[in-house]
C-alpha cells in the first residue's frame, strides 16, 4: 500500500479537505489579479489562493496549510501596505467573497463578516443613520483595520474602531471556530483590540453602533509656503478645545486637478486643512471658523451622509506605496518647523501626502484598556508616500523615515503599527509597550504557539 494514503485527503488533489471555495493555482485566468494588493511593490506568487465562501471553509483552509507546511496569508483589504495578504509560494486565505453585513437597529449592532470593506460596513448602517469609527477609506477590511485598533474620521468622538467590538468569531491555528467577547475567552478579546492578525483568522465581527444623523466635511487649501502659518493655527484650534465631533488633519499634497483645487495650484505641492465633523454644516464651519480667517485660496464645504463622505476619497490602487508615522506628545513651533522642512521631499507629483492629526478625545479616554499604548499621544504624524515609478522608492522611502527621524524630539516612542510596514521587532514592541507586548506573547503561546499567523506585525509566542 501507498505511504500516500497517510497525508489528508485534499492533498492528492492539491485542495484543501471539505474545502467548498475557490481554489486557485499560478496559470488560472484569475489568478494574477487575485494575488495582487494595494500596494504595487509587493510581487509575490502563492502555491494556491484558496477563495473562502464560509467559516467552514476558512477552517479547511487552516488546516490544510498547517498539514502541507504553507506560510499562510489571509487577505480581506489587502490593504496593509506590508503586503501581507499575500504570501511567496504559501497559502493565500481570500475573504473577500465573505462580505455579507447584517444590521440590528433596536440593538445598535452590527454583524460584519470576516471579508467585508468599510463600504460594506458603512453603507449598511446609513439606510439606518448609525455608524462606528472606521478606515479613512471605504476600501480598507474592516476586519485588518480593527484588529489592529482602527484609526478614523470618528476616533475623537466615538474611539478607535476596537472600542465598539462586541465580540469576534476567529478560527484559529488548529482550524477550530472560538468566540472572544467580554465573558468567553476573554484574554483573547483583549488581545484583538490592537494585536492585529496574530491569534487567528476572523470569520465574523460585531460593532456596536451610534446615531449620526448629520457628517460635514470641509477642505481648505493654500500654497505650501503657508504650510507653517496654517499648521500652527490649526494646532491652536485643535488644543484650545475643539469639539470632538471634530475630525480631520493638515496635510502637504500635491493640488490634484478639480474642486476645490484652484487652477493655479493645480498640480502643485499645496498645504490642506480638513474638517471631517460629526454634525451640521453650520456647526462645522463655528468649529472651523478660525481656519477660514487665514483666507484659503481653495474652499469645498458639504454636508452629506456619512458612507458618501468615506468614499468620496479612496486611494486610488496600482501605486507603489510607503508609509510610517511618529506619535506626538506636543506640536511646539520647533516640532511644526521640522514637519514642514521634509515637505519639499515628498513625492511629487503624486498622491503622496504628509500628514498630522489630532488625537485626544475619545482615543485618550480609552488609554490603558487595550494593548495600544500610543493612545495618550496628542498628536500623530504620517507620511503617507504612493508614486508610480519604481526609481522613486529610495527618494519615497529616504522622505518618509526622514519625517519621522526629525519628529523623535517629540515622540512618544509608542506607534500604532496599522500606519506603518515592517519596520523590525523593536516597532513591533513599540507597537504595544513591552508590558502589553509580554501579555499579548502569553495570548500568542497559547492560541498560536507555532505561530501560524506570522506574516503580520508579528507578536512571538512566549
Amino acid at each position: 500500500m501507498s505511504h500516500t494514503s497517510e497525508r489528508p485527503p485534499g492533498a492528492h488533489r492539491g485542495r484543501p479537505d471539505g474545502f467548498g471555495g475557490v481554489v486557485l493555482r499560478p496559470g488560472d485566468p484569475s489568478y494574477d489579479e487575485a494575488r495582487s494588493v494595494f500596494n504595487a511593490m509587493i510581487d509575490k506568487r502563492p502555491r494556491l489562493i484558496a477563495q473562502c465562501e464560509s467559516a467552514a471553509d476558512v477552517a479547511a483552509a487552516v488546516r490544510y496549510g498547517v498539514q502541507e507546511g504553507l506560510e499562510i496569508a489571509v487577505r480581506s483589504g489587502g490593504h496593509g501596505v506590508a503586503g501581507s495578504g499575500v504570501s511567496e509560494g504559501g497559502i493565500v486565505i481570500d475573504l473577500r467573497k465573505m462580505r455579507s453585513v447584517q444590521i440590528d437597529p433596536d440593538a445598535r449592532l452590527a454583524r460584519v463578516a470576516g471579508g467585508a470593506v468599510w463600504a460594506d460596513l458603512d453603507g449598511a448602517c446609513q439606510q439606518y443613520w448609525m455608524a462606528t469609527t472606521g478606515g479613512r477609506v471605504s476600501t480598507t477590511g474592516v476586519a485588518g483595520l480593527t484588529l489592529g485598533g482602527g484609526s478614523g474620521w470618528l476616533e475623537r468622538k466615538f474611539g478607535l474602531a476596537c472600542d465598539s467590538l462586541v465580540s469576534v468569531e476567529l478560527i484559529t491555528a488548529d482550524g477550530q471556530l472560538v468566540i472572544a467577547d467580554e465573558t468567553r475567552n476573554r484574554e483573547l478579546f483583549w488581545a484583538l483590540h490592537g494585536g492585529g492578525g496574530n491569534f487567528g483568522v476572523a470569520t465574523s465581527l460585531t460593532f456596536k453602533l451610534r446615531p449620526l444623523t448629520s457628517m460635514t466635511v470641509i477642505k481648505l487649501l493654500w500654497p505650501a509656503d503657508a504650510g507653517p502659518d496654517v499648521i500652527r493655527r490649526y494646532r491652536d484650534l485643535i488644543e484650545a478645545g475643539a469639539p470632538e465631533e471634530l475630525g480631520g488633519g493638515v496635510a502637504f499634497m500635491t493640488g490634484s486637478p478639480g474642486e476645490p483645487v484652484p487652477l493655479h495650484l493645480q498640480g502643485e505641492r499645496v498645504i490642506g486643512a480638513s474638517a471631517l465633523y460629526a454634525g451640521t454644516e453650520q456647526e462645522a464651519r463655528a468649529a472651523f471658523a478660525p481656519m477660514f480667517e487665514l483666507g484659503p485660496e481653495g474652499v469645498q464645504v458639504s454636508e452629506a451622509p456619512y458612507a458618501a463622505i468615506q468614499s468620496s476619497v479612496d486611494d486610488p490602487p496600482g501605486f507603489r506605496n510607503y508609509w510610517s508615522a511618529e506619535h506626538l506628545n506636543e506640536l511646539p513651533d520647533e516640532a511644526i518647523k521640522a514637519f514642514c522642512g521634509r515637505a519639499a521631499e515628498m513625492p511629487h507629483p503624486s498622491p503622496s501626502q504628509q500628514v498630522l492629526m489630532p488625537w485626544g478625545g475619545a482615543v485618550a479616554r480609552n488609554a490603558g484598556k487595550w494593548p495600544l499604548p500610543h493612545r495618550t499621544a496628542a498628536w500623530v504624524a504620517h507620511p503617507f508616500g504612493m508614486w508610480a515609478d519604481e526609481g522613486d522608492d529610495h527618494r519615497g522611502i529616504e522622505w518618509a523615515r526622514g519625517v519621522c527621524a526629525d519628529l523623535k524630539p517629540w515622540s512618544t516612542g509608542a506607534i500604532y503599527l496599522n500606519f506603518i510596514g515592517d519596520e523590525g521587532a523593536d516597532r513591533v514592541v513599540a507597537g504595544f509597550g513591552k508590558e502589553n507586548y509580554d501579555r499579548l506573547a502569553r495570548v500568542k503561546a497559547e492560541i498560536d504557539p507555532g505561530n501560524v499567523f506570522r506574516l503580520n506585525q508579528n507578536i512571538r509566542p512566549a
